[in-house]
């Protein structure tokens, strides 16, 4: 069955031409979703997914690639997006056995930290302020920043750091003493 005639059936709905489709291109979508992720359980239901969001919009494939490009760019969409999701589950999650290690912090917050670092935010340039607030905030790699901003990896990783280094300074009233520092959990590469 050529790609052609392959498209014809899913669009008409062919439960034949859907297993055909399926079955030919399977073991290639589950090896690249797991080499983005690393972890077979999600590339098992991220490849899933690929496949019903394929089957879904079959009738938007206009042909100006391959069938196995378009379904290649779904699959790289969808890890992407559980990267991205699942990373920022993480970010909030810690093993209990660590709970009972981490010392707790017990300075006071400054009721107008809040505040200054919202209006620190606010007077970054546009596109320190949108890498800083993609980054820092929303949880994207510079990698994802570069495609997303279309701007180079390095130009992403520099308007971090300048929105860094202003935040830093424009918050330096608020850097607590060593004696009221909160613990150190880790270091963030940037």
């Amino acid at each position: 069955m050529t790609d052609a005639e392959l498209i014809d059936g899913l669009r008409a709905g062919d439960h034949a031409a859907e297993r055909t489709f399926y079955e030919r291109h399977v073991d290639r979508v589950y090896r690249l979703i797991l080499r983005m992720s690393g972890r077979p359980e999600l590339a098992q239901e991220w490849t899933q997914d690929t496949f019903l969001r394929a089957f879904s919009r079959i009738e938007q494939f206009r042909g100006d690639s391959a069938l196995s490009s378009w379904l290649h760019t779904i699959a790289v969409s969808i890890t992407l997006n559980g990267l991205r999701t699942h990373k920022r589950r993480e970010a909030f999650a810690a093993p209990l056995e660590e709970a009972t290690t981490v010392p707790r912090w017990t300075g006071e917050s400054d009721p107008d930290l809040k505040a200054r670092l919202k209006a620190a935010i606010a007077a970054l340039p546009d596109g320190t302020r949108r890498v800083f607030v993609m980054h820092d905030v929303e949880g994207f790699t510079h990698e994802e920043i570069s495609e997303a901003l279309g701007v180079a990896v390095g130009t992403s990783k520099s308007q971090l750091f300048r929105a860094r280094e202003k935040l830093r300074v424009a918050l330096a009233a608020f850097a607590p003493t060593p004696a009221m520092a909160p613990p150190q959990l880790g270091k963030e590469s940037a």
